[in-house]
């Protein structure tokens, strides 16, 4: 389903001359520019020598504005602790401000359209309305070309809306969201809808609270200043708001280059969170964008301590677990054009290592049963779930799993599986020695070669394992830990889980209990457990190597070398130790 793209008229001079004003008066706040809001330019868009700008972006288009016009206000933020929550200093360091940046998305971009180049222009279409949205749906208005990579694509700085589409998932994309639709499948795959036939200083800016600041003149600040009218949405706070580009299908491509008719559904977190009954009641917002302690007043100016602190407020965080891709960015900050400098990037970091290690999944260790004569160690390891939706979930690159040591009373590994390597990958693990294996879901573990991993494995047309996400048809298996309220005998094709997970009573809603079988010595042993998580992983990126041939893997190439030069061990979600006598 297309947008309804409506053609409207420029932005009138006298918004224009406003808002020139405004940041020309930026420059003599020397607290807000040492926080590297607003400015003129058009943000960072990867490549160039010389310093790292941290400078958000300025640009004006017709229907939308950089993040350093809204930063211009809603920046030196506090809560009634004193804490700063500055909306565009906790956004600048994630991977929703880096959605266009983001070197593995330019990456796969460049990979899949040279593996399906006559579908190019659909994949930069479909993809570019999440990750450069304000460019994208800016493209379609004006009757532009909707076009990602170079030449002449959003990701060349020749590129008229090079600016609008690097500011990535920003202010003026999000709030001017309409609520029709969100929920359902006419707002899936990033068909949400923005008015673009309402002129400034009219086009909505939805936001959490009623009745916006008005001067005694009548006059509203953000209107005079943006062009945007602040107005109550409450679908902002909405789990459906996020399910719009939370919710993913992308067409299919056989081996003769046919589209099937059905599309693939690459990226369901946000039906997997509605088939867990909502997670008992939590949104997306409750974990990816936690409240602040008490009331804050939303704006520094015009006349901010006149403002009345107001509550809920949800903190710009955008936490999830891609802690590697944020330090992928950090390190290579210059290079990729972030406007985050480097305690932007710890702090988001410092975020992530919280949610991951705390509020992800826990670990336990039960039903230990040794048998001293046949010298066999039995125990069962139950993993529970903690978030609303799949873990891992989003896009089919992610894993994680089991790594189980049993030590002698020397200290000595005696058995181990899933045991993390350096290079990325999993001893034992089918699918890291061979691109075309995968390791199937167990329910029983006894030798070192066997792993229990949770994750999602495509497979195309023929039923062959593809990493490439046009020829994917199906998965052939995924056990992803489901969340609580998730019933895995009622859930849709969309979501279900697939291969041997199915049948395993074991794996139900909320955990998984899997059970070690370990031959064992005489004398006391103890057993050390972690799960381990991957936001890349190693098969995924053997599979994008093979593209870093041709004239045009510049992307992926890059990609690569970043990639290589990271640390690619797994961040360990939770653990459990216990000895044995």
């Amino acid at each position: 389903m297309q947008h309804k793209m409506i053609r409207k008229r420029k932005s009138p001079l006298t918004y224009s001359f406003v808002l020139a004003v405004a940041l020309t008066c930026l420059t003599a706040l020397p607290v807000f520019a040492q926080m590297g809001g607003g400015g003129g330019g058009g943000g960072g868009g990867g490549g160039g020598g010389g310093m790292q700008s941290t400078t958000l972006s300025s640009f004006t288009t017709a229907d939308f504005s950089g993040s350093g016009v809204c930063a211009f206000c809603h920046s030196q933020l506090k809560d009634s602790a004193g804490n700063d929550v500055s909306i565009d200093s906790h956004w600048r360091s994630t991977m929703m401000a880096n959605s266009a940046r983001d070197p593995l998305w330019q990456a796969k971009i460049a990979s899949e359209a040279a593996r399906n180049p006559s579908f190019q222009e659909v994949i930069e279409e479909k993809c570019s309305r999440c990750h450069m949205g304000m460019a994208r749906y800016q493209a379609l208005t004006n009757g532009m070309p909707v076009k990602v990579l170079e030449p002449s694509g959003f990701v060349d700085p020749g590129n008229a809306l090079h600016a609008a589409a690097m500011d990535g998932v920003s202010c003026t994309l999000c709030h001017q969201v309409q609520p029709a639709g969100l929920g359902t499948e006419a707002t899936f795959t990033g068909q949400y809808f923005i008015d673009t036939s309402t002129s400034p200083p009219n086009r909505s800016a939805f936001g959490p609270f009623q009745n916006p600041f008005r001067n005694p003149m009548g006059m509203n600040p953000m209107e005079m200043m943006s062009g945007f009218s602040p107005q109550y949405g409450p679908h902002v706070m909405d789990s459906a708001f996020c399910g719009t580009c939370h919710t993913l299908y992308t067409p299919s491509i056989d081996a003769s280059g046919n589209v099937l008719e059905k599309e693939f559904p690459e990226q369901m977190t946000y039906l997997e969170w509605e088939h867990a009954a909502g997670s008992g009641g939590k949104s997306c917002r409750d974990c990816h964008m936690p409240i602040a302690q008490g009331g804050v007043k939303i704006s520094n100016r015009p006349m901010g301590n006149a403002l009345t602190a107001r509550s809920p407020f949800g903190r710009h965080h955008f936490v999830g677990a891609n802690h590697f891709m944020v330090n992928l960015i950090k390190n290579n900050a210059q290079e990729i054009g972030a406007t985050a400098d480097a305690v932007h990037f710890d702090a988001t970091l410092s975020r992530l290592d919280a949610q991951l290690e705390s509020r992800t999944a826990a670990l336990s260790l039960e039903t230990k049963t040794r048998d001293q004569k046949a010298k066999w160690l039995s125990f069962t390891l139950t993993v529970q779930n903690k978030t609303g939706h799949k873990f891992p979930t989003g896009i089919p690159a992610r894993r994680a799993w089991l790594h189980v040591t049993v030590l002698d009373k020397n200290g000595r590994v005696i058995f181990e599986s899933g045991k993390p390597q350096e290079d990325g990958s999993i001893l034992g693990s089918n699918a890291d020695l061979d691109a075309l294996e995968f390791e199937p879901h167990r329910d029983v573990i006894r030798n070192r070669n066997q792993v229990q991993i949770y994750e999602p494995v495509m497979v195309d047309s023929e039923g062959t394992v593809t990493h490439t996400l046009l020829n994917a048809a199906a998965y052939v298996k995924d056990n992803r830990l489901l969340p609580a309220g998730f019933n895995k005998d009622t859930a849709p094709s969309d979501i279900a889980v697939v291969g041997h997970a199915v049948k395993d009573p074991n794996f139900v809603d909320g955990q998984d209990r899997v059970t070690y079988e370990v031959k064992v010595n005489d004398g006391p042993v103890t057993i050390l457990a972690e799960l381990l998580y991957q936001a890349v992983s190693f098969p995924f990126a053997q599979d994008l190597r093979k593209s870093m041939t041709g004239d045009d893997s510049e992307l992926v190439d890059r990609f690569m070398a970043m990639h290589d030069g990271s640390d690619k061990m797994p961040k360990v979600i939770a653990r459990v130790e216990e000895s044995i006598p």
